[in-house]
């Protein structure tokens, strides 16, 4: 069961990481947008929302991952 906590904790980590990333560079090429909605699917998230969204979800996965990682604590 740690086990797969743990692999889930690093793929919040990760996909929230890129979802981030895709975020800080539309805000680069064009910040015009980052108040418009993210998908013509559903009127909330806006692209700024999202990107607000996806940076929590990732540095809550990658806390979680590091603490769920065997032999915490040790150092190397």
């Amino acid at each position: 069961m740690r086990r797969l906590l743990e692999a889930v904790a690093l793929a919040i980590f990760l996909y929230g990481l890129l979802g981030w990333s895709y975020i800080v560079l539309v805000a680069l090429v064009h910040p015009q947008t980052l108040h418009l909605q993210l998908t013509h699917l559903l009127p909330w998230p806006r692209e700024d929302t999202f990107g607000e969204g996806a940076f929590a979800a990732s540095f809550v996965g990658f806390v979680s991952w590091r603490l769920l990682r065997p032999g915490r604590g040790k150092r190397r």
